[in-house]
């Protein structure tokens, strides 16, 4: 890596190179910037599609894993298109975006003014530099009869532990969309192996660095990350809805708590991974950070056939009880005080699902919501991260549904880098009358290597917990094919992740009926 002075005097260079203007901060502006090398190495995205429009998002980064990303401490002019066509022989919408070096250069265009309903192409482009086209679809307009649409969901994505194969063959699914339900970075140190439930592994990659606590580790990683070249694919292929879990900052973070930190410490941390993730996210400016928040929870539409509560379950939520331990329980599981979503967020819920005239209601989050025993034997453990370390909230969601009669309503889960299908009852251990609602958990793309099957202790909790209907421990991800009669969700899974050129296939297909919460094979 070069100092950082050698940066600083290319930057120089790349500043004079270009004919840059000294602005009344004097900062220099770069009105034709030449670059010494390709700024768009990190791809292109899109994001947040709406009936009129979408955010385009790219970021000037030559030299990405250096400090300064080889950009100069100046503002920098980029050019950006939406087409009709891939040839660009139709141009919708065309503008210019700055990208400041407060933001990392990281540009975020809202482009509006679209058609409903149809695909559109897009590209940037820096003085002699051009990325290439991406593809993304607006939404059809609200209240518009949607017949059918087809969807991925995806997360889950340690960077050390496996190749983006899934990412790859995600791109080739011609979607509408896709719901990325967190953990697009992991936070850890670089290592040499990885230790979990198939025993210790060799890594087939590694991450630069140590564990990220500045804004620099963060950009950094993320840059490492947005490099490989299948995620630069899957984001080019279709418009992603994007939130976080935990390791966007740290493992198992909740509010404003990390084991053993303080919080107004923590709170920094918290701050510079919250830049990082908009930076590098295609967000709207209704996200733009600020301080260590950042608002995440959301609601989109999809016509008159789904609506898209996207969730934020880390930021408002209390404590894990028990220590946060793993396949337990204890008298904090039922504390009344308890917030998953917090007390703002919930209500916003809550309004959004009760006035939906959509057909499906859809809560896009990320810990699950069934209360599996992972105990085997008579004693009861869960996994406290998830939502059944808080009965009292959790019973009031499902209580919601159940007393308001909100049919229809579907939730798609991510964080335990296994699949799962399965109903969900106010008290699964005593289950009454017919389910609430159907829930689907997303594998992982990577995270905890190539995975098996299934695992015996996944077969143990598909024996102890009627309510789960599939179980199984392999890398990939899930599309979602809707329309007004019927759900399915297809589980595609990889034979391997740690060689690149796994052999993707569907493994399950299950579905709810509309008007039935149930979930049956496909």
């Amino acid at each position: 890596m070069r100092s950082l002075d050698s940066v600083s005097r290319r930057g120089l260079m790349l500043a004079l190179g270009a004919g840059g203007v000294v602005l009344g901060s004097g900062r220099q502006a770069l009105a034709d910037p030449v670059f010494a090398e390709y700024p768009f190495q990190l791809g292109i995205a899109a994001g947040d599609p709406a009936p009129d429009g979408f955010v385009i998002w790219t970021r000037l980064a030559p030299r990405p894993l250096e400090i300064g990303h080889g950009m100069p401490s100046a503002s920098v002019p980029v050019k950006w298109e939406v087409a009709t066509d891939r040839g660009f022989s139709n141009v919708a919408q065309r503008g210019e975006a700055i990208a400041r070096p407060e933001m990392g250069h990281a540009v975020h265009v809202e482009v509006t003014g679209l058609e409903p309903g149809r695909d559109y192409f897009y590209r940037f482009t820096a003085g002699a530099e051009r990325t290439p086209s991406g593809r993304a679809k607006t939404a059809p307009a609200a209240g518009t009869a949607v017949a059918r649409t087809r969807f991925g969901v995806l997360g889950c994505q340690a960077y050390e532990q496996g190749f983006y194969t899934a990412h790859r063959k995600a791109a080739e699914e011609d979607l509408d969309f896709v719901y990325c339900y967190g953990d697009y970075i992991y936070e850890g140190r670089g290592n040499r192996t990885y230790t979990g439930s198939g025993g210790t592994i060799e890594n087939p990659r590694q991450h630069l660095g140590g564990e990220t606590f500045s804004l620099d580790d963060y950009r950094r990683r993320y840059a490492q990350y947005k490099l490989d070249t299948d995620l630069q694919a899957s984001h080019a292929a279709a418009a992603w809805y994007v939130t976080w879990d935990d390791h966007e900052v740290a493992n198992n973070w909740v509010s404003d708590l990390d084991d053993g930190v303080p919080p107004e410490v923590f709170l920094l941390r918290r701050q510079a991974a919250a830049q990082a993730f908009y930076e590098h996210m295609p967000l709207r400016r209704s996200a733009f950070p600020r301080g260590s928040d950042i608002q995440l929870y959301r609601h989109a539409s999809w016509g008159n056939l789904l609506d898209l509560n996207l969730l934020d379950t880390r930021q408002h939520r209390t404590d894990q009880p028990c220590n946060d331990s793993w396949a337990t329980t204890c008298d904090g599981v039922s504390d009344p005080r308890a917030q998953v979503l917090g007390e703002a967020q919930e209500a916003w819920l809550y309004r959004n699902l009760e006035r939906s005239d959509a057909h499906w209601k859809v809560l896009a989050q990320q810990i699950m919501v069934m209360d599996l025993d992972r105990t085997a034997g008579p004693e009861t453990g869960y996994n406290l991260d998830s939502w059944a370390g808080y009965r009292i909230p959790r019973q009031r969601l499902l209580n919601r549904l159940r007393d308001r009669r909100i049919a229809n309503t579907v939730v798609l889960t991510g964080d335990e880098h296994q699949n799962y299908a399965g109903e969900l009852y106010v008290d699964s251990r005593n289950p009454e009358g017919a389910p609430v609602a159907a829930e689907f958990v997303t594998t992982s793309i990577s995270s905890s290597g190539d995975g098996m099957d299934q695992q015996p202790r996944g077969r143990q909790w598909v024996a102890d917990n009627p309510f789960l209907k599939f179980n199984n421990a392999q890398r990939g991800y899930v599309v979602c094919d809707v329309t007004p009669e019927r759900w399915q969700t297809e589980f595609k899974v990889l034979d391997k992740v740690s060689e690149r050129g796994g052999t993707l296939t569907t493994r399950a297909k299950f579905a709810v009926a509309s008007g039935d919460a149930r979930v049956v094979p496909a």
